[in-house]
């Protein structure tokens, strides 16, 4: 398995499906790399937005894209900073 870290950039749904496929850019230090996520993909696509930055494992098929086996999000997520920064108030009690 080979280990990426690098920023997203350009993502995109290629096949809308109950597993969708999706495709972004990650620019390491070294290079510009174009992968593709579809296990979890849904769950990427809740907690990534362009311009985060993104460590990616997995390995290069036969077209040379990067296909994502498994990823992490260095920093908050999406989600996470969009309910810190949520309109509504938060209760009282909670966490």
């Amino acid at each position: 398995m080979i280990h990426l870290t690098g920023t997203v950039s350009k993502i995109k749904i290629l096949n809308y499906s109950q597993q969708p496929l999706v495709r972004f850019t990650l620019q390491t230090n070294e290079s510009i790399v174009n992968c593709l996520i579809s296990l979890h993909s849904l769950t990427f696509l809740a907690d990534v937005e362009e311009t985060m930055r993104l460590s990616i494992t997995g390995l290069y098929n036969a077209r040379n894209q990067f296909v994502v086996r498994a990823y992490t999000v260095l920093g908050k997520t999406k989600i996470m900073y969009e309910f810190e920064h949520s309109r509504y108030p938060k209760k009282a009690g909670t966490i």
